[in-house]
């Protein structure tokens, strides 16, 4: 879009990439303007397909600008075939030129020329992509996938079966095609279960055979084992999502055709109210059960994967303070959604005294509440309530308690649920930091917190207080001050008379 480019840098670019680096301005000049010309009427092409859909008048043009398209296509590969251009460049020209000639013939439902037509673009392809390191390759195969599907359509209708197995797969996992293709495949695949949902006549679920009459229902039963393998194939969180939303949605499609089924149905309503006694409900009420059960337990098993995904990014530390990362918060509601699931299912007509499923049902709301809870806590953490966030952590340690007590009897049935052993040993974790984390605000004083002590805290109070205890007496000599001595009068005399040593022997008794 010129209106919002830099024009010169456009220029600039285009002459430095292509030609005039070398100063080879015939290729600047024919190359990039044949090539541009293709992709102008290709794109053309491609809008009069979208509009087709509402107008069918358009396809005559449509046609008329695919064939432009490869025309210039065409032009393009005999350029190419200068000795100016390396050889690289004339394999991309030849498989771009094939890849429209494709396009063309798959429009004209020339089906064994448009995949010979895309065999080829594919193995210049794959063989470019070979020859390259494998960050360049990336775009190579890239491409490879984008007209794979083509080739497996064309195949089908040249008459191999197994390639409508294939092309189930890639519209899963991938989304199929983009463009036409992606309408085709939808359409095909549409087709294909409609013909086996001719031959589906019945349902089991829960030890209860019921028949499906309604073929909106057939073709969704059908193809829910495809959609479930999709969805654990899936390679990242992103497809993983899209393949959720997209089951959903077909899933909610078909309970609504037989919710108007049942409202339509004024003999069903009636066996419904004479068979209020004995509890069991009529088959398309309990087909609608399941269809239910299909899309409740989807949406918990989609937000489980969402709370796995979150989980891990709220342990990766955040490197950019700007940004907003996940908080307990986001996983708290993610499990909320979980359990209101269960709530539901729970209340499914047809499944009140089955109590098995209801004791399911019970145990997997316990492990999802352990988990909800586990993250409130961590919410207080996080604003320095340690009380608060105590008190929850046991709160989890006992739910989880409940669910080893209660699993024993059910062997299957944590299977698909989030490994309450990890969470009993993150929770151990938790508390061991919890209780040390008030400790480093007052490191210099010792304060005794009845919250964090158990019934018989095995504690000492440092440093003690001051207590009264006996010491050693002291003795003082009082008396001193009220001695006479006796008069040494005659004793100084001595020594005034006899000196020194008369002082001496006078003082010690003799010599006198």
């Amino acid at each position: 879009d010129l209106s919002s480019s830099a024009v010169l840098q456009i220029i600039k670019d285009s002459q430095q990439q292509h030609g005039l680096r070398h100063g080879d301005y015939q290729r600047y000049r024919h190359l990039l303007l044949v090539l541009m010309e293709a992709e102008r009427a290709w794109s053309y092409a491609m809008q009069l397909k979208q509009e087709a859909n509402t107008e069918p008048r358009k396809r005559f043009h449509l046609l008329a600008r695919l064939r432009k398209a490869a025309k210039h296509g065409e032009q393009l590969e005999k350029l190419c075939e200068s000795p100016r251009v390396d050889a690289k460049t004339k394999l991309e020209a030849q498989a771009y030129t094939a890849y429209l000639n494709g396009m063309v013939q798959f429009e004209l439902q020339e089906w064994k020329s448009a995949m010979e037509a895309f065999n080829k673009c594919k193995t210049i392809y794959e063989k470019l992509a070979s020859a390259f390191t494998e960050e360049q390759a990336v775009l190579y195969h890239q491409r490879v996938e984008e007209i794979s599907p083509n080739i497996r359509y064309c195949a089908y209708n040249i008459g191999d079966q197994n390639a409508i197995n294939d092309l189930m797969q890639m519209r899963l996992s991938a989304g199929g095609g983009g463009g036409m293709m992606a309408e085709k495949l939808e359409a095909l695949i549409t087709q294909t279960r409609a013909k086996q949902a001719a031959v589906m006549s019945e349902v089991e679920w829960r030890g209860r055979t019921v028949p499906v009459r309604i073929d909106k229902a057939r073709i969704f039963l059908l193809g829910l084992a495809d959609n479930e393998a999709a969805i654990i194939q899936a390679d990242n969180e992103e497809t993983k999502e899209r393949l959720y939303e997209s089951l959903l949605a077909e899933c909610r499609d078909t309970i609504q055709a037989v919710r108007e089924e049942l409202r339509t149905d004024v003999k069903q309503r009636e066996r419904a109210a004479e068979g209020a006694d004995s509890g069991k409900v009529s088959n398309l009420q309990y087909l609608h059960s399941y269809l239910t059960y299909i899309k409740l337990w989807t949406v918990v098993r989609r937000n489980e994967s969402m709370a796995h995904a979150l989980q891990a990014k709220l342990k990766e530390p955040q490197t950019d303070e700007n940004k907003r990362g996940p908080r307990p918060q986001d996983l708290i509601r993610l499990y909320d959604i979980i359990l209101q699931s269960l709530a539901e299912l729970s209340s499914l007509q047809g499944l009140e005294e089955d109590h098995t499923f209801q004791k399911e049902v019970a145990l997997k709301t316990l492990v999802y509440k352990a988990y909800r809870c586990f993250y409130i806590a961590q919410s207080y953490v996080l604003v320095k309530k340690w009380s608060e966030a105590l008190v929850l952590y046991e709160r989890v340690l006992k739910y989880t308690r409940e669910v080893q007590s209660k699993a024993k009897s059910f062997n299957n049935s944590l299977k698909d649920l989030p490994d309450v052993q990890e969470l009993i040993a993150e929770v151990s974790a938790e508390k061991y930091s919890l209780q040390a984390a008030p400790l480093s605000d007052r490191l210099d004083h010792f304060r005794l917190d009845p919250t964090l002590l158990s019934k018989q805290p095995n504690l000492v109070q440092f440093p003690p207080d001051f207590q009264p205890i006996p010491c050693k007496p002291l003795f003082f000599d009082l008396a001193l001050n009220h001695v006479a001595f006796p008069p040494l009068d005659d004793k100084v005399e001595q020594k005034g008379k006899g000196g020194i040593t008369g002082y001496f022997r006078g003082f010690f008794g003799f010599g006198s």
